[in-house]
């Protein structure tokens, strides 16, 4: 890690994701503060751009946060959303809001039938506070050594999302169907970083097709879904080049992020 702690941290977006931000640049009345690189972020990055929602993209520096977006969020946390002046902020809320506050414009994310709707918020809330902690146990877990405890940490984090694939509805490839809906669009972020695992804790270990025994149907429709989700051009999109999240990741697959960044994350807030 460098002297300073943002010092490996890139200051923009690359890739994919540098297009969808030069195009947003005009001014417009409404902004989204953003850390190109955080997965909080992308929830709402995608659903703006899923549903063509006229925005202004905003780069914050998580250590050196503007005054603008200070004064609309005092903790200075990104994602957040500048609406008539006022400050949005929790990247569930401000997806559930783009919803409700551009209805005109679709793909509509949240279903009409009460039922599926209260469905889509008990699986929404499964994905944070199941699957993204279990994301971040097994990328801190630590020492490597411990083979034993790690396998531990693997097969929780694959136990969530079995759990996951083992509600999502029909052929798919979307968790609700044939259309992709909120729920996909709140864990999607952390699905396009497991390539991480490979990475810093040997591997996520997915089943491979037809190795998923007794789970295999499952695992089957997991893939499918996995597969949609890395096609869908909002999600690819809003993505940058994978070399750029490695020094971020670096810092929790070491245990050593005591950096403003890793306390951040610890908490479930905006940052990796």
């Amino acid at each position: 890690m460098g002297s300073h702690p943002d010092a490996d941290l890139h200051a923009s977006a690359t890739g994919p994701a540098a297009k969808i931000v030069e195009a947003h640049q005009k001014e417009e009345p409404l902004k989204l503060y953003s850390g190109w690189f955080c997965p909080f972020v992308q929830r709402a990055w995608t659903v703006l751009e899923e549903k063509s929602i006229p925005y202004q993209y905003i780069e914050v520096n998580p250590y050196n946060k503007p005054k603008s977006l200070l004064d609309l969020n005092p903790r200075g946390l990104v994602p957040t959303l500048q609406y008539d002046n006022k400050p949005l902020y929790e990247s569930t809320v401000i997806c559930e809001f783009l919803e409700e506050a551009f209805p005109t414009h679709t793909p509509h994310l949240l279903p009409s039938d009460p039922y599926d709707r209260a469905r889509t918020r008990i699986w929404t809330d499964f994905c944070t506070t199941r699957i993204i902690p279990s994301f971040h146990r097994l990328l801190q877990f630590q020492p490597m050594s411990d083979k034993e405890g790690l396998e531990e940490a693997r097969r929780e984090f694959l136990g969530k999302w079995r759990e996951f694939a083992a509600e999502m509805e029909g052929e798919g490839p979307f968790f609700m169907g044939k259309e992709p809906g909120l729920i996909d669009f709140v864990v999607a972020p952390w699905a396009l970083r497991l390539w991480v695992f490979d990475h810093y804790k040997e591997g996520l270990g997915l089943p491979a097709e037809g190795k998923g025994g007794e789970d295999e149907a499952t695992w089957a429709r997991f893939r499918k879904w996995l597969k949609a989700i890395e096609e869908r051009p909002s999600l690819k999109n809003t993505m940058s080049e994978k070399e750029h999240y490695l020094p971020i990741y670096q810092r929790y697959a070491d245990n050593t992020a005591q950096s403003e960044l890793a306390k951040a994350t610890r908490k479930g807030r905006g940052v990796p």
